[in-house]
């Protein structure tokens, strides 16, 4: 098996890993940008961290690096459209993109998304790169919850809606995680 069939099969693999939708944005002294990201994962607890996994030929790629102050954008359901645009299936430019829906300032001054299930700000800590990508290791400093919607996860190269359980309820709404 050649090298470009296994990258083949690999890809087709992961169109099989169903993964949430997630728009990770950063602003600072290097500017504003966000991008649609599914490889965005927990770490552990304690501190609260997260990884995201971003390609190194990505013009957010280095704003995220220079930075370091990020907000990970847990999608809901009705945000695919919005999804599509960050993703930059639209032709927006970055600027554009933050024209759609109800963008905030966060508490760690990255934009924050009023639609999104979940919203974790956090610190990037670190830094690994593997092949074509970097891993960012986010420390979560400031967390916020929406009480109610569906997620939004991305499967066999399409979005979903995964309702959320009756019996799902945010035991947190806001506050820092330290």
């Amino acid at each position: 098996m050649t090298n470009d069939d296994t990258r083949r099969q690999f890809r087709e693999a992961m169109a099989y890993l169903p993964a949430a939708v997630n728009i990770v944005t950063t602003d600072g002294p290097h500017g504003r940008c966000g991008i649609t990201a599914s490889a965005v994962c927990s770490v552990t607890d304690s501190p609260p961290t997260m990884l995201v996994c971003i390609n190194q030929t990505s013009y957010v790629h280095d704003l995220l690096h220079q930075n370091r102050s990020v907000c990970i954008n847990v999608l809901a359901a009705e945000c695919q459209d919005l999804a599509r645009t960050f993703a930059g299936m639209t032709g927006c430019s970055m600027d554009e993109r933050f024209d759609h829906c109800g963008w905030a300032t966060g508490s760690s001054s990255v934009p924050v998304l009023s639609d999104a299930i979940a919203r974790l700000e956090g610190l990037v800590v670190d830094s690994k790169t593997v092949g074509s990508h970097s891993v960012l290791f986010v420390r979560i400093e400031h967390i916020s919850l929406r009480a109610d919607g569906d997620g939004l996860i991305y499967f066999g190269r399409q979005f979903h809606r995964l309702e959320r359980p009756a019996t799902a309820t945010p035991s947190v709404s806001a506050g820092a995680a330290r």
